[in-house]
This record gives C-alpha cells, sequence and structure tokens, in this order.
C-alpha cells in the first residue's frame, strides 16, 4: 500500500508538473505573438516599443545619409565631367564649321586680290613698255631741236606733252633709273660699253645710251650704259 500511494503522488506530481509547463509555453507563445503584433503596428506608425528603439533616434542616421549623398552628388558636380547636351554639341559644331569656312573665305579673297594685282602689274608692265619708246622719241626730238627755235610755240607745245606724259608715268608709279655717277649695279644698269678713264672711280657710270624705268620698285627696262674702269 505504501508503494502505490507512492506512486500516485509521483504521478500526481508528474501530471502537475506537465500542467504547468504547458501554461509556460502557451503564455511565451502569446507574449511573442503580442510582440510581433506590436513591432507590425509600430512599422506602420513609426513606433518601436519592443526593441526598444525610438523613432527620434533613426531620424538623425537618415539626415547623415542623405548628407552623405549631397556630398557625393557635389563632388561629382565639381570634379566629374558634365555630359554636354546634343544641342550644344551641334551648336558647337556648326560654329566651328563656320568659322573654318570664314577662314577658308577670307584666304581666297587674299589670293584673288594678290593674283589681281599681279595680274594689273603685268598688265601694266606691258603697256609702260610699250609707252617707253615713245617717251625716247620725244627726248631725241627735243634734244635735237637748236636752241633758237625752241622759243616757237610748236616746240613749246611739244614740251609740254612731253612733261605731261612724264608726270601721268611718275603718278602711277614709272620712275627712270638713275645712272650717270652713281656705281654700276646690274640689277638696274645693262653695260654696252666700257671704258679707261683715270678721271672717274672704279666701275662708276660715266654715259647713259637709253634711259632704264622702273614701275613699283620692279625694273621694267634696264639703263644701257657706258662704265668706266
Amino acid at each position: 500500500m505504501g508503494d502505490s500511494k507512492n506512486r500516485e503522488n509521483r504521478v500526481k506530481e508528474a501530471v502537475e508538473e506537465a500542467k504547468l509547463k504547458a501554461n509556460n509555453d502557451i503564455e511565451s507563445d502569446e507574449d511573442v505573438f503580442d510582440c510581433e503584433a506590436n513591432e507590425d503596428e509600430e512599422a506602420k506608425s513609426g513606433s518601436e516599443e519592443c526593441n526598444g528603439e525610438s523613432n527620434d533616434e533613426t531620424e538623425p542616421e537618415l539626415d547623415i545619409i542623405g548628407e552623405d549623398v549631397a556630398d557625393k552628388e557635389s563632388k561629382k558636380s565639381l570634379f566629374g565631367k558634365k555630359k554636354k547636351d546634343k544641342r550644344d554639341e551641334k551648336i558647337e559644331e556648326l560654329t566651328d564649321k563656320l568659322a573654318r569656312q570664314m577662314a577658308e573665305f577670307e584666304n581666297f579673297r587674299k589670293r584673288n586680290e594678290k593674283e589681281k594685282s599681279h595680274m594689273y602689274e603685268i598688265g601694266a608692265k606691258d603697256i609702260i613698255e610699250k609707252l617707253l619708246p615713245i617717251v625716247d622719241n620725244f627726248e631725241r626730238g627735243l634734244e635735237a631741236v637748236p636752241e633758237e627755235e625752241k622759243e616757237h610755240p610748236f616746240m613749246d607745245g611739244m614740251d609740254k606733252v612731253y612733261k605731261h606724259l612724264m608726270t601721268t608715268l611718275e603718278g602711277v608709279g614709272v620712275k627712270p633709273i638713275e645712272a650717270v655717277g652713281n656705281e654700276f649695279n646690274p640689277d638696274l644698269h645693262n653695260a654696252v660699253m666700257h671704258v679707261e678713264d683715270e678721271g672717274y672711280g672704279e666701275n662708276t657710270v660715266v654715259e647713259e645710251l637709253q634711259k632704264g624705268y622702273t614701275y613699283r620698285d620692279n625694273v621694267v627696262r634696264h639703263s644701257m650704259v657706258k662704265v668706266a674702269n
């Protein structure tokens, strides 16, 4: 009887212990359920009571993240290459193309003016070469007139025509080459005669047989001269 009573007591204690453990498990599950529910509500409302964290503590972290992003964007705008707009690229392309065309046109204009000037000089030089024999004839005719006849009205008129012709040629850039008394210069003079005369210096032009002329510093006709020593 004693053993039976003891077994019955141990059974009752085991049952009570099992009931107590079951109650504890149920309460633990309810606590977990309540905590998860609270977390869902706090996620919606922005409050956190289960884990002991407040919304006020998270806001500075968000501000810090925003400042970091702003700093990165600022640095990117300062040091990074900003992508050009397609319209700006097109404007730059057209502007460069226009500048090149203007430069080419300016070069063409300068070449054209230079060619025109060169052609004008060639044409003018050709006309001047044809006029110079007329000037030579005027000079020969006037030199051949006796002194007593130079006062004649006809001869006076011819002299005025000659002077007018020379003034006109000088006005367009035609100038006679200085020869007599100057040192011989092969770029300006054409030596057709040589003499030995101690009264002149070495390589000196002593006589001009035909007058030479220049047009705008370019020789149209060399002077035909006699050179001493």
